[in-house]
């Protein structure tokens, strides 16, 4: 209380918004989401242009109608939740992840290589960062098993673990895939433990037998795809140039209508030229089926004829912001809609994230390569540069704790001012390597279009805050389970 009364006090660090008729703030010290009475919403309004002692906040609240119990009451929870400050706004402590923090997440490489020739591809395009020459192409089962006992030595304590397969194009290790969902369920077992699974494709050697397979075994699969045919085949290639979508659109179908254990997502990889989101999000959505279509901008040094104009990510976000409002409009009803960078981010703020890291990668999810090194995550598999250990000896801590040193949002310098921090943590650590050389960079060619996504994405939680508080309740209970 002595601390309270002898200093001016001033506005800590958060965001202003509102929503559904009614005022709210996003406090960057940790993540949570206030609504604030008119009375309050004034307050702070007062202390942005002026500091106020205790007495004055009280008197302040008092002639807008506030009894002294209460206005007392209100400036102590408004500072101890770090709405108001005294003195100078002091960056919050955003604490590192242990450095024996169990794993949760393996994301097996099985082969790097792939069918398609996609243009953009990060593995294999002009700005890869992968040099798999003399390395395997294919992972073979004893490393695969390898992979596996390290991911359960590794994840001690974690009474569950998920194993992602990925590729080149997964699917063409298909045979291996069976074997590892087999021994990693008896292995895991063993221990009183399970395992889930999930991968992702180009759906090009989708077959009844495969599909029939990931049904019986509940694995997610998300496929990457962009679009109907004209958007899909500008990009999306044989190595001959011939298009994709006559050949993955049959089997899409029935991949959509025989797995009846999990949804089923795309995944858009946005480009020069394919930005046209609604209409992308209308074909994948409703024409063929997927239970949920996430979209993401090209990764890339700037420099490619495939990279998003600035001036299209406007129109992007204009879209993105048209599906965020009906969302919005479903999840009021009680529905789930399909667009998932509204479900992912409603989804954090639920939680009441606040990121020391922009994703788990090298913290909670390592990669492991078709030959056994691991990696940060998949997108810097093979990479030689990347390389954090191998299956076979183990993660080197040094390695591990040098990369997430440097992408801690802390040492991010021009994260600092900004309120989406808690959020974005800097953005996608192998973009930021592409964009800037560095994996600890914050990717600031995103940073104005994720304050305003971000935006978007509070008002919307609050709207349902305000009107169907039901439905993010059973909203959190469902992303517990996913």
């Amino acid at each position: 209380m002595t601390a309270m009364t002898a200093h001016a006090y001033g506005p800590g660090e958060f965001h202003a918004f509102d929503s559904a008729g009614r005022k709210f703030i996003y406090l960057v010290s940790s993540g949570a989401v206030f609504e604030l009475d008119q009375a309050a919403s004034e307050l702070l309004a007062e202390l942005g242009q002026r500091r106020m002692h205790r007495h004055e906040l009280i008197e302040n609240l008092a002639a807008r109608g506030y009894g002294q119990d209460d206005a007392e009451g209100l400036v102590r929870e408004l500072y101890l939740a770090q709405v108001i400050v005294a003195g100078e706004i002091a960056a919050p402590v955003v604490s590192p992840p242990p450095a024996d923090f169990p794993l949760a997440s393996l994301v097996m490489n099985i082969t790097n290589q792939c069918n398609l020739s996609c243009t953009y591809c990060y593995e294999f395009g002009a700005d890869k960062i992968a040099t798999p020459q003399g390395k395997p192409k294919y992972m073979d089962l004893e490393t695969a098993r390898a992979s596996v006992d390290f991911l359960l030595r590794e994840s001690r304590g974690r009474r569950a673990v998920h194993i992602t397969f990925f590729g080149g194009e997964t699917l063409m290790n298909f045979k291996l895939l069976r074997e590892v969902v087999s021994y990693a369920r008896e292995q895991a077992a063993a221990e009183g433990r399970t395992v889930d699974f999930s991968l992702t494709t180009n759906a090009t050697l989708l077959t009844a037998e495969i599909i029939a397979f990931l049904s019986d075994n509940a694995i997610g699969v998300t496929v990457s795809m962009d679009g109907p045919a004209d958007l899909q085949d500008r990009r999306r290639v044989y190595k001959n140039g011939r298009g994709s979508y006559a050949r993955i659109e049959p089997r899409l179908r029935a991949l959509i209508a025989g797995h009846r254990t999990r949804a089923i997502t795309a995944r858009v990889t946005l480009t020069d030229g394919v930005t046209d989101v609604l209409r992308i999000y209308r074909h994948l959505k409703d024409d063929l089926g997927f239970h949920e279509v996430g979209f993401a901008p090209v990764t890339s040094s700037g420099d490619q004829d495939y990279s998003v104009k600035a001036e299209d990510m406007e129109s992007v976000l204009a879209q993105f912001q048209a599906l965020a409002r009906e969302w919005l409009e479903y999840a009021l009803q009680g529905r789930m809609h399909g667009f998932s960078n509204v479900s992912e981010t409603i989804g954090e703020l639920v939680k009441g994230v606040n990121k020391s890291h922009p994703c788990g990668a090298a913290i909670g999810l390592v990669g492991v390569s078709p030959g056994g090194d691991i990696s940060p995550c998949h997108r810097f598999t093979d990479a030689d540069t990347h390389t954090l250990g191998h299956i076979s000896t183990g993660i080197d801590k040094t390695k591990q704790q040098d990369f997430l040193a440097r992408g801690h949002v802390s040492a991010k310098y021009e994260c600092q001012s900004c309120w989406a921090r808690p959020l974005c943590a800097g953005g996608c650590h192998h973009e930021a390597f592409v964009r800037y050389g560095d994996t600890g960079h914050a990717n600031l060619h995103y940073c104005d279009w994720i304050r305003q996504w971000t935006d978007t994405c509070l008002r919307i939680y609050g709207a349902l805050s305000a009107h169907n508080p039901e439905f993010l309740e059973r909203f959190a209970e469902r992303k517990a389970l996913a």
